[in-house]
C-alpha cells in the first residue's frame, strides 16, 4: 500500500516553523526534552502544542496531543498532517522526534492512517515524511467499531 507523499500538498515549511516556535514554550523541567508540534486540519488550519511535564509524570502531556486537543476543542476533528520537532533543551534540534504510542493512537482517532502525514524534522530543510499507517501498522480506530456515527 505504498503511497507517495507530495510535499507540495502540504505547507511543510510553515508547519515545521510553527512546531519550532511551539517547542520554545515547552515545560520540560524533569526530562529536559523539549517538543513542539503543529497539526494541520483538513481545512488547512494549523494548531500548535508543546509538551507539558508534571512532577507526578502521569499527568504530563505530549506536544502532539496538546496540538490535537487544541484543534479538536475548536471543532476541527479531521486532521491532515502533523510536524514534530524535539530535542534536549537548547536552541539546537539535534535529532528527529517521533510520536509516542499514545500520540499515534490519538492521531488515528482523528485521521485516516492512509492519508495522514507525520513530519519529523530537525529544521525546515532537514525532515522526514511518513504516513501514519507506517508508524502505527494494523491500527484500531473508529472504523473498527459498529457504531461509527459518533465520529462523523
Amino acid at each position: 500500500m505504498e503511497q507517495t507523499i507530495y510535499e507540495g500538498e502540504l505547507p511543510v515549511n510553515e508547519m515545521i516553523r510553527s512546531a519550532i516556535e511551539a517547542r520554545k514554550k515547552a515545560y520540560a523541567p524533569y526530562s529536559g526534552y523539549m517538543v513542539g508540534a503543529a497539526v494541520l486540519t483538513n481545512e488547512l488550519r494549523i494548531y500548535t502544542g508543546c509538551n507539558i511535564e508534571n512532577a507526578s509524570y502521569t499527568p504530563s502531556i505530549c506536544a502532539e496531543r496538546t496540538a490535537i486537543s487544541k484543534a479538536v476543542s475548536e471543532g476541527w476533528r479531521r486532521l491532515k498532517a502533523i510536524a514534530i520537532v524535539g530535542s534536549p533543551k537548547g536552541d539546537t534540534i539535534s535529532q528527529y522526534a517521533f510520536p509516542c504510542g499514545v500520540c499515534r493512537q490519538v492521531m488515528r482517532e482523528f485521521a485516516d492512517p492512509e492519508e495522514f502525514v507525520v513530519i519529523t524534522a530537525r529544521s525546515e530543510q532537514d525532515y522526514k515524511l511518513y504516513r501514519l499507517y507506517e508508524l502505527l501498522p494494523e491500527s484500531f480506530g473508529p472504523d473498527n467499531l459498529r457504531n461509527q456515527e459518533c465520529c462523523k
